[in-house]
């Protein structure tokens, strides 16, 4: 039994790659790129300062993984998962599924630290404003895109443009997090912020209802009801 419960605690224990981004991201976040050094990296993490780049190019590197696995990219990863492919059929689910995963990154100490951290250095590493455009505006809107298209399609929704559909929901949900997270001297409580969410899926949902007749007046000329025009 002992066996047994070592190996668990092995198994959950982090990686040296997950300790290497955790730390980075906490001194980023507190030095900035440029005052960060490798060496203070690795004292950190407890290892040789040779060896953090056994696990990475250097400092650039880290700093593009760590854009590559939080923010917009861990929202991507999500859409991708069996549990919101089971919501397929299911739009109103699924935009509630989206905006509560979302609260739980937004109340996350790491996340904030790498919106400091992606605020401050975007501009400044050459590669990174890419790459982060790349995660939110390309991969993660492309599946949220696809998403809408697929209720559409099936009669579920009713929108003339999918694309412009996944920016409207994305953009609402931002806008919540800026108020509730962002602008104020402190965060909102969770039941604010569920309450916002709520108000704001209510109406969003009422807008893209199947059989709406405003998106019905709104459809291109030759589209039929239930298809969704090109991006």
């Amino acid at each position: 039994m002992a066996v047994h419960t070592s190996s668990a605690a092995a198994a959950a224990a982090p990686t040296t790659r997950e300790r290497i981004l955790s730390e980075a991201l906490n001194l980023f976040a507190q030095s900035g790129y440029g005052g960060a050094s490798m060496r203070e990296l690795a004292r950190r993490v407890g290892i040789r300062e040779s060896s953090l780049y056994n696990h990475f190019a250097g400092k650039a590197a880290i700093l593009e993984a760590i854009v590559a696995e939080h923010g917009p990219a861990s929202s991507a990863s999500r859409l991708e998962e069996p549990r919101y492919k089971q919501l397929a059929r299911q739009p109103a689910a699924f935009c509630r599924q989206f905006a509560l995963d979302l609260v739980e990154q937004w109340s996350d100490p790491r996340e904030h630290q790498f919106q400091k951290v992606i605020t401050a250095e975007r501009n400044r590493v050459p590669g990174i404003r890419a790459k982060f455009a790349d995660h939110f505006y390309t991969r993660e809107q492309s599946l949220m895109t696809d998403y809408f298209r697929s209720f559409a399609l099936a009669g579920l929704v009713s929108t003339p443009d999918p694309r412009e559909t996944a920016r409207l929901f994305a953009a609402g949900l931002i806008y919540i997090r800026l108020e509730h997270y962002v602008m104020g001297a402190t965060p909102s409580s969770r039941p604010n912020v569920i309450e916002a969410i709520d108000r704001y899926l209510a109406f969003f949902l009422s807008l893209i209802a199947a059989g709406n007749d405003d998106n019905k007046k709104r459809k291109p000329k030759g589209e039929t009801r239930g298809k969704a025009a090109p991006d």
